[in-house]
């Protein structure tokens, strides 16, 4: 039985509130994704492509500086189909220059986040066996820590304007990274060479998505080209009208690494000849709505905590909004409150949405029918089966709640290199478990009310309570620590960690802060610190983290 006949062979209730909307969708429309890109840079090719620092990229642009860089890539930096390379970059032009590049030549992009600390990235470095990458030169001192220890052979570095020929000011590269190339000059170099073609296919590897692990460590979703077609085609089935190509300018202000942003910002409105303005630094408030004013975006997409902090800035209302037609919301619960407050501003309610690094993302979303705010995450998209189990693993009915699993072409093949986990996160029939618990109405509609797994979830970002209290427990005076999220008006849920130190140690709270900040990532760090007697345990001494929500 094929995978579609899986799928109708199930009782999928919410297909019949589908209205128009096609219950399956071609997850291989296109080979792979790099067809996709070639059709969009040949239709569209004296269109603008992206926007940054006040310079613009057509797509026949990006096509040629991602052919050069792919030249470079494969002929002086040698790699090869099925290679990883790293990109640690901000949304800067540099970054759809390293994609395509990468894509071109077969390569797999490890996506980093360019605030990691040293302990962060030498994981993920080493774990996806990355030889090459591709860095920001703000990131570029963090990078010279931990190249030593990594196999890391060659790394381009890039500036804030490369790319655009047009120098913005930023940082400099650390000088303690030697040999490192500039992107222009890698890109020079380039444009002498030609690249060999590769074939590519839809089961070939295009990403490695690092998300967290219950150990601590986190671990790479692989994705494949074929998982991402599917996506692109799910999300466009939804949402049509906002999708006109040629049409669509698109703000991007969520980062490019994050698989949500990867996904539907880019690669969806890339292949439909959309202007995607790329916002480098979202802080900065004023600059960032200078950017709102100047695009006047037809699609915005966000999560709960930007939507929140723009919706209460005054100047938001200077923002010419008379085009939007689509503020999606997704990575973080969307609060009613906030969708009231954007669309008071903007006309525009927020559509929310589900989905994982590991579902490349779109697991459902809130159709193009749908008017107004539901407090759901829709329904599941096209070719998509989701199942809800309790915990005997009985499928939950309607109403009831379950871990929610999922199966479509848009699931990754699994976690790279690790079979254990693997083995772990997929049920005996094929479904990703997600760690999530939801409940579905009668029409197929999907509410999340709560999660297995410990995760904390700040301003869309995942925090796994472990990884924290790893490090914490490194500190010197730390007996024994635990954390947990709380609700935060702010940022969704923030961390609270709670302390027992040794005794007789007077543990310092503000060196504390600074030994977690320079170990793992801001959105990490606990915000909250309590030092207290006891921490609730099990009979067998496993520490009850929903437990420490009822300490005084």
């Amino acid at each position: 039985m094929d995978e579609t006949q899986t799928l109708n062979a199930r009782n999928r209730h919410w297909i019949p509130s589908y209205g128009s909307i096609p219950a399956e969708i071609d997850a291989d429309r296109y080979p792979c994704v790099n067809a996709l890109l070639a059709a969009a840079m040949r239709e569209f090719a004296s269109k603008p492509a992206f926007c940054a620092f006040g310079q613009t990229l057509t797509y026949a642009d990006i096509d040629r500086l991602s052919r050069a860089f792919a030249a470079y890539l494969q002929k002086v930096a040698g790699v090869r189909k099925g290679d990883r390379v790293a990109v640690m970059l901000p949304n800067l032009l540099s970054f759809p220059i390293a994609f395509i590049a990468i894509a071109r030549i077969g390569g797999v992009q490890v996506n980093v986040n360019p605030l990691y600390t040293a302990r962060e990235l030498e994981h993920q470095l080493n774990d996806a066996g990355v030889e090459t990458i591709v860095a920001f030169d703000g990131a570029s001192a963090t990078l010279a820590q931990v190249i030593g220890r990594t196999r890391i052979k060659t790394v381009i570095t890039s500036g804030a304007g490369d790319g655009s020929g047009v120098a913005v000011p930023g940082p400099a590269v650390d000088p303690s990274l030697r040999g490192a190339v500039a992107l222009p000059a890698a890109i020079a170099l380039g444009e002498q060479l030609t690249v060999d073609p590769v074939d590519v296919g839809g089961g070939d590897l295009l990403f490695l998505q690092y998300t967290g692990g219950t150990t601590g460590l986190s671990k790479g979703a692989a994705l494949s080209h074929r998982n991402l077609v599917a996506n692109i085609e799910q999300f466009k089935a939804f949402m049509p009208d906002a999708l006109q190509p040629g049409a669509e300018v698109v703000v991007t202000a969520i980062p490019l690494y994050h698989i949500f942003a990867l996904t539907v910002n880019f690669l969806t409105y890339f292949s439909i000849g959309a202007k995607n303005w790329l916002v480098a630094n979202p802080r900065e408030t004023d600059a960032f709505i200078d950017v709102l004013k100047a695009a006047r975006p037809t699609v915005f997409v966000g999560v709960n905590t930007l939507y929140a902090g723009l919706a209460a800035h005054p100047r938001l209302a200077e923002v010419d909004w008379s085009r939007l037609k689509l503020s999606a919301g997704g990575g973080a619960a969307v609060i009613d409150i906030v969708s009231e407050r954007w669309k008071l501003v903007t006309g525009s309610f927020i559509r929310e949405g589900y989905g994982l690094s590991e579902t490349s993302p779109v697991v459902s979303f809130n159709p193009q029918f749908i008017d107004g705010f539901t407090g759901s995450t829709g329904m599941p998209v096209p070719s998509t089966d989701v199942k809800l189990l309790d915990d005997d693993n009985r499928e939950a009915g309607i109403g009831e709640p379950g871990e929610i699993c999922v199966k479509g072409p848009q699931v990754m093949r699994g976690y790279w290199n690790q079979p254990e986990a693997n083995a772990r996160a997929f049920t005996s029939d094929g479904y990703f478990r997600t760690g999530d618990v939801g409940v579905f109405d009668e029409k197929g509609f999907l509410k999340i009310v709560d999660r297995k797994k410990d995760m904390i979830l700040v301003s869309g970002f995942n925090v796994y309570p472990n990884e924290v209290e790893a490090v914490v427990t490194a500190f010197p005076g730390i007996a024994e620590c635990a954390c947990i999220g709380v609700p935060d008006e702010k940022t969704g849920e923030a961390v609270t960690l709670f302390v027992i130190a040794a005794p007789g140690v007077d543990v310092n709270r503000e060196a504390l802060i600074a030994h977690c900040r320079a170990a793992m990532a801001a959105y990490k760090v606990p915000k909250y610190i309590r030092f207290v007697d006891a921490l609730p345990k099990s009979n067998v001494g496993k520490i009850l983290r929903r437990e420490l929500r009822h300490l005084d």
